[in-house]
C-alpha cells in the first residue's frame, strides 16, 4: 500500500579500485536525504546472500535471499547511515523532524501559530478560539472590533499520533507540552465583519503587535447563503479540512444553508462540512426546508427502487446495520399517511418517524442480512434510493458463479507504483500477476470478470470507483501488496489483511480473510474498517485485500513465487465461490 520512492543505488562509494562494476548492494528504502517525524525507520533492501550486510557496523539479519528490512531509531535531526556489503558502500542521510512547535527566541509569536489561520464565519453566539505559540511567562492577548480577549497558558494535553499508527498497533496518545501555548475564546453576539484579529505580545516590559492571517465575520442569522452540491457525489466531513471523517455523500442538487465558513470549507445547516469548490450559492435562496407525503415504490429488474417526492433536495445519510438499511432527511417534516410497498425480494417492512423536528428517517427492515449495495439520486427535487437485489447463485456444480459479474481492481499501475520489494519488485507488477491469475479461475467458475485494467496503466481512484458504479457487479476486490509506514517493524510485520468500509462488505471481506488463513496458513494481519477509495463505493460489497507485504523479506520471498502467487489466487476464488453460498 506504502509507496516507497527509493532509488536502486543510492550514494554509492566503491571502495575498491576495480572500475565500475555492477553493484549489487541495493538499498530501496529510505533514499537519501529522507525526512520524516517518525522515531525510528525501516532499511529495505537486498544482498548476495554471501557475506554480512552492516549497518553503522553492525551485521543485520537477512533472508535467505539476502533481503533485508531492520529498523534503526532515529535522533531529532541529522542521522546518518553506513550501509556496507563487501567493497560496497552506500551512504544515507535520514532526517527526523520534531512534531513539537519550535518555541521562539525573544519578543516573537512562533511562526505561523496564530490561529484562526485563515477566514471565518461563525453564527451570532457562537464560540470563536485564538491560539498562538509565545515565549513562556508572556502576557499575550488579541484585538477584535474594540475587544480584547486574553489567551492563557494551556495545560498539558495528549497528542494522538496519525490514522496509519493503527497498522501498526502504536496508536496511543502521548504527552504533549503546551509551554508556551495560548489560548482563549470569545462570542460576538451581533452580525458584523470583524476583520483581522490583532495579536498582542508582552514580554520584560517590551510589546509587540502582528496581525492574525484570517478575517473574521458574524453572519446574520436572516441573510445566511444557501448552497447547491454542483458534483455527482459532494463530500461531507465531520470538519472543515480533508483530515476530518467522511459522511455519507450528498447527492448532486443537495441544497442546505451555509451556518459557517473556514478557509475553502463551508459548513452546512445539518452539521457537515464541505469543500465550497463542490458547491454554487443560490443568490436569494432561503433555508431550504421540505415536507414529505406519500413515499412511491417501483420493481425494477434487480433492484427496488424507493422515491421520496420532496419540495427541495434537501441533505441526507445512510446508515447500513444487521438486516436494515436506514435513511434520514434533514430540514424536512413529514405529512405522511400512506405508503405502498407490495411483496419485495429484498424489503420485509418500511417503518419512519419523525426523530427531531425536521429530521426524518426512514428504515427498510430487509428480509436478509447481506446487503448488496444502493445507489442515491435526485431526479428534479425527488430523491431516489435504489436497493440492490440479491444476485441469484447458479445450480450447476460445474459453474457455480454463472450469472455472477466481479469487478477486480489490480491496485496501482502506471505512475503510480505502490510499494517496493528489496529487491525494487514493484507492488503494481505483482497486483496485475495476482488479478489475472484470480480472474482466470473466477471464469473458470463461471463467473463474469471486469478488470480495472489489463497492463500497466495508469487508472485513476476515481475512474476505478465509476466502474464499480457502472458495471453493478455482485461484488468488487482490490488486490494489493503491504508494506508499513516509517517506524513499522518490517522485519517481524507480516500477513493477509482485509479492508472493508461500508458495512455490506464486512461479512466479505471477514469471510475472505479467515478463508485464506485457514486454506494457506498464511499469517494473520488482521481486517480492518478502512476509508480507503476502493472500499468506499456504494453500488456492491468492495472489499480490498492486502495479500502480504512487500517490506518484510521473508514474505516478499513468498510474494514474488510463482507457485505461491497461483495458490492465493486459487484460494481467494475458492474462498468468494465458499462466501456467495454461504449468504445464499
Amino acid at each position: 500500500m506504502k509507496n516507497l520512492l527509493g532509488l536502486v543505488i543510492l550514494g554509492c562509494i566503491l571502495t575498491s579500485s576495480v572500475a565500475l562494476a555492477e553493484p549489487s548492494l541495493i538499498v530501496i528504502f529510505p533514499q537519501t536525504n529522507y525526512q520524516t517525524s517518525a522515531q525510528k525507520i525501516f532499511f529495505l533492501g537486498t544482498a548476495p546472500p554471501d557475506g554480512q550486510v552492516l549497518i553503522n557496523s553492525k551485521p543485520i539479519t537477512r533472508s535467505k535471499a539476502g533481503h533485508f528490512s531492520p529498523s534503526f531509531p532515529l535522533q531529532l535531526g541529522e542521522n546518518l547511515f553506513t550501509v556496507r556489503h563487501d567493497n560496497q558502500e552506500l551512504q544515507i542521510k535520514v532526517t527526523r523532524l520534531t512534531t513539537v512547535p519550535e518555541l521562539p527566541q525573544g519578543l516573537a509569536f512562533a511562526k505561523d501559530s496564530l490561529t484562526p489561520a485563515s477566514d471565518i464565519a461563525r453564527l451570532p453566539g457562537e464560540l470563536i478560539c485564538f491560539s498562538a505559540i509565545a515565549p513562556p511567562n508572556a502576557n499575550v492577548s488579541v484585538n477584535l472590533a474594540n475587544q480584547t480577549i486574553a489567551l492563557s497558558p494551556q495545560p498539558q494535553q495528549g497528542q494522538l499520533p496519525s490514522n496509519l499508527a493503527a497498522l501498526t498497533g502504536q496508536n496511543q496518545p502521548h504527552a504533549q507540552s503546551s509551554v508556551g501555548n495560548y489560548k482563549g475564546c470569545t462570542t460576538v453576539a451581533t452580525a458584523a465583519d470583524l476583520g483581522q484579529p490583532q495579536f498582542q505580545l508582552t514580554l520584560n516590559g517590551k510589546t509587540i503587535t502582528q496581525p492574525g492571517s484570517g478575517k473574521i465575520q458574524i453572519l446574520s442569522r436572516a441573510q445566511l447563503p444557501v448552497s447547491e452540491v454542483i458534483v455527482d457525489s459532494g463530500v461531507a466531513r465531520t470538519g472543515p479540512s480533508t483530515d476530518y471523517s467522511r459522511l455519507t455523500p450528498l447527492p448532486k442538487g443537495t441544497r442546505a444553508t451555509v451556518t459557517g465558513r473556514e478557509g475553502e470549507w463551508l459548513r452546512l445547516d445539518y452539521g457537515a462540512w464541505i469543500n465550497s469548490q463542490e458547491t454554487r450559492i443560490l443568490p436569494g435562496a432561503i433555508p431550504p426546508q421540505t415536507i414529505i407525503r406519500s413515499v412511491g415504490y417501483r420493481q425494477l429488474p434487480g433492484a427496488t427502487e424507493i422515491v421520496f417526492p420532496l419540495q427541495v433536495p434537501v441533505p441526507v445519510s445512510v446508515q447500513q446495520s444487521e438486516q436494515a438499511l436506514a435513511l434520514t432527511l434533514y430540514n424536512t417534516t413529514a405529512q405522511t399517511d400512506i405508503i405502498r410497498l407490495d411483496d419485495d425480494p429484498l424489503i420485509s417492512r418500511l417503518d419512519w418517524q419523525q426523530v427531531a423536528p425536521e429530521q426524518v428517517k426512514y428504515t427498510f427492515n430487509l428480509k436478509k442480512a447481506q446487503q448488496w449495495g444502493y445507489k442515491l439520486r435526485y431526479d428534479g427535487t425527488t430523491l431516489v434510493l435504489a436497493l440492490r437485489h440479491p444476485p441469484k447463485i447458479g445450480n450447476t456444480r460445474h459453474k457455480p458463479l454463472a450469472n455472477f459479474k466481479i469487478v477486480l481492481d489490480p491496485g496501482h499501475g502506471g505512475k503510480e507504483s505502490g510499494a517496493s520489494g528489496p529487491t525494487g519488485y514493484l507492488e503494481k507488477d505483482v497486483n496485475l500477476v495476482v488479478s489475472k491469475l484470480l480472474r482466470d479461475e473466477l471464469v473458470k467458475e463461471g463467473a463474469t470478470v471486469v478488470m480495472t485494467r489489463e497492463d500497466d496503466q495508469e487508472v485513476s481512484l476515481s475512474e476505478r470507483q465509476a466502474i464499480i458504479s457502472q458495471e453493478e457487479p455482485c461484488i468488487a476486490i482490490s488486490i494489493h501488496h503491504n508494506s508499513l509506514p516509517d517506524d513499522g517493524d518490517a522485519e517481524k510485520i507480516k500477513g493477509f489483511a482485509a479492508f472493508w468500509y461500508q458495512p455490506q462488505a464486512h461479512n466479505l471481506a471477514m469471510f475472505l480473510h479467515n478463508y485464506v488463513i485457514k486454506k494457506l496458513g498464511r499469517p494473520d494481519y488482521g481486517v480492518f474498517w478502512d476509508n480507503l477509495a476502493l472500499t468506499r463505493p456504494t453500488a456492491a460489497p468492495s472489499v480490498l485485500l492486502e495479500l502480504g507485504f512487500m517490506s518484510n523479506p521473508d514474505e516478499f520471498e513468498q510474494v514474488v513465487n510463482p507457485e505461491e502467487q497461483k495458490k492465493i489466487a486459487n484460494a481467494i476464488a475458492q474462498g468468494i465461490t465458499e462466501w456467495f453460498v454461504s449468504v445464499k
